[in-house]
C-alpha cells in the first residue's frame, strides 16, 4: 500500500493512494463499513483499529494494515455511503510527511562507500548515528525554507524507514519484521553551522529541514530494500545517484545496532544516508539557492520534490 497523510477541508488524516491515483480516507472507511454492518460506537471502533493519524495507526500493526486493505475496495465500491467523503481525488488534497510527528528521527552518517570518499574519511567501524527532530518534518508539496542563518544549504538525498512495532535487540535475521514500510527524505543541511562544532545537530535541526514523501510503501509491498537506485537532480541536474546495494550498513544491520542501543517505537523514523555528490564536497562547492527545485528519486518508492524558498527577515 502506498500510506499517506494528506490535508482536506484544514483536517489532516490518514489516507491510502489507489492505482487510480485518488486517495482513500481509511479511518472514515472503516466507520461506514461499521455503520452498515450495523455496528454500534463505529466511531471509536474505527479510531481504535484505523485511527485518523498515522503514529496511532502504526501501533496497530499488521491488524490495522490488513483491515485498511479491506478498507480501500469497500471505499472504492462505496464512495456515496457516508456522511464525510470516503475518496478524495488527489488533486484535491494536500500530501503531508507520512509521519508528520515522530517520536525519533535518527539519522546515520557515513553510510555510502562513495561518500566516505569524497569526505576524506574511513569506513566507520560501527554506524554514525545523530539526530533531527520533529520540528524539520515537511511534506512533498512544502517549499524547503532558506533562513538567513547562513549561504551554504546543502542537500542530501536519503532512503528512509519507518519502524512499525516496538524493538528491543532484535536480531538481524528478524529486523524487517519491525519495519512498517519506507519513504523518502531530504536531510537538509546548513553546513558551515554543522561543521562550526564537533557535534552536527545545529545544522541538521532547523525549520524545514527534512522534507519527506510523498508517501510510505508498506513492506509487504516492498519487501527488498536492497538494490534500489537513488537519484537526486538540481533543477534537472544530477548530483547524486547511487544504489542501495553501496550500504556500508543496511537496513536490517541498522535494526539490530538501533534496537540494542534504545527502544525503537512505530512511528519512527531512520534516515539511512546520503551518496557523494553533496554540494559541500563538490569543486567549485555548490549550495541551494532560492528557487532550487530539489528532486529525489528511489525506485519503488517515488518521487520527492521540493522547492527552495528564501525566508526574508
Amino acid at each position: 500500500m502506498k500510506l499517506v497523510t494528506f490535508t482536506h477541508n484544514n483536517n489532516t488524516r490518514i489516507g491510502a493512494v489507489t492505482e487510480g491515483n485518488e486517495v482513500v480516507d481509511l479511518n472514515f472507511a472503516y466507520q461506514a463499513f461499521l455503520e452498515a454492518e450495523g455496528k454500534l460506537r463505529s466511531e471509536l471502533i474505527a479510531e481504535a483499529y484505523i485511527p485518523a493519524q498515522m503514529e496511532g495507526f502504526l501501533q496497530g500493526g499488521n491488524e490495522s494494515l490488513s483491515i485498511a486493505k479491506e478498507m480501500v475496495d469497500y471505499a472504492l465500491n462505496n464512495r456515496e455511503s457516508f456522511k464525510h467523503p470516503l475518496v478524495h481525488a488527489f488533486e484535491d488534497v494536500k500530501i503531508e510527511a507520512p509521519v508528520t510527528k515522530p517520536g525519533k528521527i535518527i539519522c546515520v552518517g557515513h553510510n555510502y562507500r562513495e561518500h566516505i570518499a569524497e569526505m576524506g574519511r574511513e569506513l566507520p567501524p560501527h554506524p554514525v548515528v545523530f539526530a533531527k527532530f520533529a520540528n524539520t518534518v515537511i511534506g512533498p508539496q512544502d517549499d524547503i525554507p532558506f533562513y538567513p542563518i547562513s549561504e551554504q544549504l546543502d542537500y542530501e538525498a536519503e532512503f528512509a524507514f519507518v519502524v512499525g512495532k516496538k524493538a528491543r535487540n532484535v536480531a538481524k535475521e528478524d529486523a524487517l519484521n519491525y519495519v512498517a514500510g519506507y519513504t523518502i527524505a531530504n536531510d537538509v543541511t546548513y553546513r558551515d553551522i554543522q561543521r562550526r562544532t564537533l557535534q552536527w545537530l545545529q545544522g541538521k535541526t532547523v525549520e524545514g529541514s527534512a522534507p519527506m514523501g510523498p508517501w510510505l510503501i508498506t513492506s509487504d509491498e516492498l519487501q527488498d530494500p536492497s538494490g534500489l537506485g537513488v537519484l537526486l537532480t538540481v533543477n534537472g541536474e544530477e548530483r547524486q545517484k547511487t544504489n542501495t546495494a553501496n550500504f556500508v550498513f543496511d537496513v536490517p544491520t541498522l535494526v539490530e545496532f538501533l534496537s540494542n542501543l534504545m527502544t525503537l517505537e512505530p512511528g519512527d523514523i531512520v534516515l539511512t544516508g546520503t551518496p557523494g555528490g553533496v554540494g559541500f564536497a563538490r569543486d567549485p562547492q555548490v549550495f541551494l539557492k532560492d528557487g532550487d527545485v530539489v528532486r529525489i528519486e528511489v525506485d519503488k518508492v517515488g518521487v520527492l520534490e521540493n522547492k527552495v524558498s528564501k525566508v526574508e527577515k
